[in-house]
């Protein structure tokens, strides 16, 4: 009976899945600045800012900790070791619709029998 009550609120107030957000600062030689971006857009990044520092530019961006994965190899084979990157929480926010039913799906959601 609690876990019909559970389904059943759960149902009537709209859950959402919230996703780990990540601070990313990458300092990279100019040469790099466009694979860089493209890359970090392809992890579902938003990027927040930019600026000059020295020889380099540094991108500061927002991306979701699930798309960080395999990014320090990435970055290092795509600058010839030459970038570098730091990354820490920022906040929660909400996955794209998309994201949230493949989530679902994988997990054993969407039980028709409920």
């Amino acid at each position: 009976a609690a876990s019909m009550a559970l389904r059943n609120a759960a149902k009537k107030c709209n859950p959402v899945i919230l996703e780990p957000m990540m601070n990313v600062e990458v300092i990279v030689p100019e040469d790099y600045l466009g694979d860089i971006m493209g890359n970090i857009t392809s992890r579902r990044g938003r990027v927040d800012g930019m600026e000059a520092r020295g020889n380099a530019q540094v991108v500061r961006a927002f991306v979701p900790l699930a798309n960080m994965f395999g990014y320090a190899t990435y970055l290092r084979s795509s600058t010839q070791g030459r970038g570098v990157y730091t990354m820490q929480f920022d906040h929660y926010e909400e996955v794209p619709k998309s994201v949230g039913e493949e989530i679902i799906k994988a997990n054993g959601g969407n039980n028709k029998e409920d």
